[in-house]
């Protein structure tokens, strides 16, 4: 944990891990704590490429957010964007073009609160303190309205969060209420942990003992949530096989994990 507390909200819970903070912790970060180190050393024992996929994820969502970014995509909501780290999405947009405008939203706490710390300068992003699987909270919030113009194109991302949505949350219905806010131009990039390439149910037992529990779904499963959007090349993939910076960078199916993929909205 990092020597600076002023980031731990009173609210957190220390007896169950976080995905959030379990995932800052796989990617370097030191918002987190050893109830989140010690569950991510347990997932690595059941599935050792936990940390590639992790990797492989943050390097997408990138290449997804500047390939928005070349369609004339000028403003994000990134739906469960966790604790942001070097190179979050207002950092990537804002390199390109400083007028650009990122809505965050976790439901996590000590993603909200650092999130708001780093943001507080920054007039162009925002932090939403809700639950995605509501898409009514999180469109209708004030800051939502405040930041982003849905008259015109957005880049909705969705990036490990969909197996976070289980089946009773209904997470068609939940995709489809934000493909359904954004008008004709938007985009929506998401990856989703599968086991059509390898075997994760020691993982998604595993996250069961978190804050978190997931869903592994198929690729028909993972295209449904993209609904009548059209999947721009080289469509549903996974993470490293999404537009490659250089060719070697691909990775094979089982070494990513997660399936990934960018549609537009006709």
């Amino acid at each position: 944990m990092s020597q600076q507390t002023n980031w731990v909200p009173t609210s957190v819970d220390l007896e169950k891990p976080s995905a959030a903070r379990a995932y800052d912790y796989v990617l370097g970060g030191n918002h987190n704590f050893a109830v989140d180190r010690q569950f991510v050393e347990k997932l690595l024992l059941v599935q050792p490429e936990v940390k590639r996929f992790a990797l492989m994820n943050r390097s997408f969502m990138r290449r997804a957010v500047l390939y928005m970014i070349d369609q004339g995509i000028r403003q994000f909501l990134d739906l469960g964007s966790g604790i942001p780290t070097v190179g979050n999405v207002h950092e990537i947009a804002q390199t390109v073009d400083r007028t650009s405008r990122v809505v965050y939203v976790d439901n996590e706490h000590v993603a909200v609160a650092h999130s708001q710390l780093i943001l507080e300068n920054n007039s162009n992003a925002a932090m939403v303190h809700a639950d995605i699987a509501k898409p009514g909270l999180v469109l209708n919030d004030q800051v939502t309205r405040e930041l982003l113009d849905f008259s015109q194109p957005i880049g909705i991302l969705a990036i490990t969060i969909g197996h976070y949505i289980l089946e009773e949350h209904d997470p068609n219905g939940v995709f489809a209420a934000y493909r359904e806010a954004v008008p004709p131009g938007s985009y929506l990039a998401v990856t989703h942990l599968t086991d059509d390439f390898t075997e994760v149910n020691e993982l998604t037992e595993a996250m069961k003992t978190s804050q978190n529990a997931v869903l592994a779904r198929t690729r028909s499963e993972v295209l449904s949530l993209f609904g009548d959007f059209e999947l721009v090349e080289p469509g549903l993939v996974t993470t490293s096989q999404w537009r490659p910076e250089r060719e070697s960078d691909a990775r094979t199916e089982a070494e990513d994990g997660l399936y990934a993929g960018v549609a537009r909205k006709g």
